[in-house]
């Protein structure tokens, strides 16, 4: 059963996706575009996050915009950095159709700004990077059934996890095996405690202002 929930801590990494840096070179210059438009990112394909022999599965997320500013490109000049990454406030993502590997536990994950906003951010390269930042406590992840655990991701700050980018029609973010840390509080088959996951996923990010243009990193 605690690997069950060492697993569950990877559901809370799905909303972990973070932009980071690696390496010693100075980053090069990055344009995101179009200037301005409002973009959404949606899980294609399903997510999947493991520990040890244990896989849980979510076949739905997404962070889209809504009323306020989230989820758009910087206007110009601030969609162009000269050494760095390129970064947007976005809209928490939510999850659903989540299964799990072991027969008889439900989980149900719940995002959230309360302590920090949530970016995307996209840096130019080769190849270029990108992801998303939860803040402290962004996610928080509640099993039931054998085990009635919390889940609580990125428990002392924001966490960074790369993915890699790719230009296209539409674009696309992927997330291969980003560990992402977590801290769980529950009942005696929990396993309390500071834990971690891996995250596997691809999100396309398409442009809602234009939807014939494209959401692409440059230099």
């Amino acid at each position: 059963m605690s690997k069950l929930l060492v697993s569950a801590t990877g559901l809370a990494a799905a909303a972990a996706l973070a932009f980071g840096g690696a390496g010693t070179q100075a980053a090069a210059s990055t344009t995101l575009l179009p200037a301005g438009h409002s973009f959404a990112a949606k899980l294609t394909g399903k997510a999947t996050f493991v520990a040890g022999s244990t896989t849980m599965t979510c076949t739905v997320s997404a962070s889209v915009p809504g009323t306020g500013a989230n989820n758009q490109v910087p206007a110009a000049p601030a969609n162009h950095n000269d050494a760095g990454p390129v970064s947007a406030t976005i809209n928490p993502p939510t999850f659903s159709g989540c299964t799990t590997s072991v027969f008889g536990v439900s989980v149900s994950v719940t995002a959230n700004a309360t302590n920090g906003a949530w970016t995307l951010s996209a840096q130019n390269g080769a190849p270029a990077t990108g992801g998303f930042t939860i803040p402290k406590g962004g996610v928080v992840l509640k099993t039931s059934g054998f085990a009635a655990c919390t889940i609580t991701a990125s428990p002392a700050g924001p966490t960074a996890v790369n993915g890699a980018w790719t230009n296209g029609a539409p674009s696309t973010l992927a997330i291969s095996g980003a560990p992402v840390p977590a801290t769980v509080t529950g009942g005696f088959l929990c396993p309390t405690g500071d834990q971690s996951a891996t995250f596997s996923a691809t999100y396309q990010i398409t442009d809602t202002t234009d939807p014939a243009q494209r959401i692409t990193v440059t230099g």
